[in-house]
């Protein structure tokens, strides 16, 4: 294909990942922006109340009972001109580890607040991450329709918890049952909203100038007044849009409006599309990694098995960093040192799937895994194979130990638990002496350790029993040589391997490690993460 249409194409994309505290609206908001690039007719409510639908990417079937996501999920859509692939992640904290990994595929992120309760501490979590990756932020603050926070404190309370100058884009006219729309600082123009089947169609909009007469029609004189006096302290206290900044994580431009009712949401996309850019260069042990280089390069971010029960396989997502992507084509896989066909390349909906015969850098697919490959492997066609910067485990806070009811459901339980930890959501332990008959399994949050229990009975067919243990600290024994045997440990200190048999220490106090590096000299301890 000629270098002229890959750059032409790969100018068209945008990546971004949603991020947000737990019901502040970031689902709802993501099959908002799927009905406007026309991917769904109507969008489920996540509550399902009103509307008896579940939310287009809420896949697993525990997501549909709960209400809330539980893993990332991977959409894609077009939408003026633009080809989006938009990235949803879990917003519940017992899953960041897994919204951490898709911050790794994102060009930038968008941070929904509720802006009734302003930044909570999921975001703020979530948000360090986006600062490590020095990615652009984009704030949406969400349910307007409801009673809000002064806008100002709102501004106030973004600025000082998570350190970042704000520059409101527009401003919202009220809130609650108050709420009548919002006003667009740059074009001087007040959009105004219509009821919208409570937001299940794309809304009616009206754009008047805030210097049209008729705007006495819509608004009342108070409500005018309260306005040009804000706009008049913002203009006069708040930083200009300084897309330098944007761009390195330092400013983050902010939009109002309701997802729910679909107030503002179009505007908010149609203005992030513009102040977003192309893929960017990507680091890797040969340096920046161009993405409009001719050779094909990606890696993975994410491992989900069983996405569908009539499929029963498993999915390697990747995110394309260079250069254009063939079905079928080969690629070198770098961790695994050899050649390998990349089969079965999808974009995935939900649970619904569609086959791709090309994507471009930028995009995110799937391709079938036969158990290959790992999260953070590189895949690429260059001549001088390299690999991207490694994606960062979490060491885990909660331990329990597992086994199954059925003895005679050996083999299930063992693939079970083998295939979900190597999707990344729990780490397996065994005793240092004996086999899997016995599994320990670590977690970063304690609704992880739900979803395991769901899934096994669910995909594998198998029911296990759970027994928490007391540990909330683990270590890596760094020595080669050392005879886990002959440690003198502490009475609350617990020897386990993990699957590579490599030996570890699990502790229930902080200081019993301190205690147990000092009677055993040259003993080298590091937590479990840089493994």
């Amino acid at each position: 294909m000629k270098s002229s249409i890959i750059k032409k194409e790969i100018e068209k994309r945008r990546t971004f990942a949603i991020i947000s505290h737990p019901d502040a609206g970031k689902t709802t908001l993501t099959e908002k922006f799927l009905l406007y690039g026309g991917q769904i007719n109507e969008a489920g409510s996540v509550k399902g109340k009103a509307t008896a639908k579940h939310a287009v990417s809420d896949w697993m079937e525990i997501e549909k009972q709960r209400g809330i996501s539980v893993t990332s999920s991977v959409l894609q859509f077009q939408y003026g001109g633009m080809c989006i692939n938009l990235l949803d992640t879990p917003g519940h904290q017992d899953f960041s580890e897994d919204t951490y990994r898709t911050l790794m595929a994102a060009d930038s992120a968008v941070m929904v607040i509720d802006g009734a309760k302003g930044v909570e501490p999921q975001t703020r979590k979530l948000f360090k991450v986006c600062v490590m990756r020095h990615i652009p932020i984009f704030t949406f603050v969400n349910k307007m329709d409801r009673d809000a926070m002064d806008t100002f404190e709102l501004m106030d309370d973004i600025e000082k918890e998570l350190g970042i100058a704000t520059c409101p884009v527009n401003w919202p006219i009220g809130s609650g049952k108050e709420f009548r729309g919002v006003y667009d600082r740059k074009s001087n123009d007040v959009l105004l909203f219509s009821d919208t089947k409570k937001g299940t169609k794309e809304g009616i909009e009206e754009d008047i100038s805030i210097k049209d007469p008729s705007i006495n029609d819509k608004l009342s004189d108070k409500e005018i007044s309260t306005l040009n006096e804000e706009i008049e302290l913002l203009d006069g206290a708040s930083m200009a849009l300084d897309m330098d900044l944007v761009s390195r994580g330092k400013q983050t431009p902010v939009f109002f409006g309701s997802a729910l009712t679909n107030f503002g949401v179009e505007t908010f996309l149609k203005h992030f599309l513009k102040m977003t850019s192309a893929p960017l260069p990507r680091h890797s042990d040969a340096g920046d990694i161009d993405p409009f280089s001719d050779d094909f390069s990606a890696f993975v971010f994410k491992i989900q098995a069983n996405m569908n029960k009539a499929h029963r396989d498993r999915i390697a997502f990747m995110r394309i960093c260079s250069g254009h992507f063939e079905a079928g084509m080969d690629a070198f896989h770098v961790q695994g040192g050899k050649v390998v066909r990349l089969s079965q390349p999808q974009t995935i909906m939900a649970d619904s799937r569609k086959m791709v015969e090309e994507a471009y850098a930028g995009d995110i697919i799937g391709i079938f895994d036969s158990g290959i490959y790992s999260i953070g492997d590189t895949l690429t066609t260059e001549k001088n194979p390299f690999k991207f910067d490694g994606i960062p485990t979490f060491a885990p806070e909660h331990f329990a130990r597992i086994r199954q009811i059925d003895t005679m459901k050996r083999k299930q339980f063992t693939k079970g638990i083998m295939q979900i930890a190597q999707e990344g959501a729990i780490q397996i332990f065994q005793e240092y002496n004996t086999g899997l008959e016995e599994v320990i399994v670590g977690v970063v949050g304690v609704l992880q350790f739900d979803v395991l229990k769901f899934r096994l009975e669910s995909e594998y067919n198998v029911e296990i029993l759970m027994e928490n243990l007391p540990y909330e600290y683990i270590r890596w024994v760094d020595n080669e040589d050392v005879d886990m045997d002959s440690l003198n440990g502490t009475s609350d200190m617990k020897k386990v391997k993990d699957m590579k048999d490599r030996p570890l220490l699990l502790f229930v106090n902080e200081w019993s490690i301190r205690m147990t590096e000092e009677r055993n000299k040259g003993l080298i301890l590091t937590e479990f993460g840089k493994a």
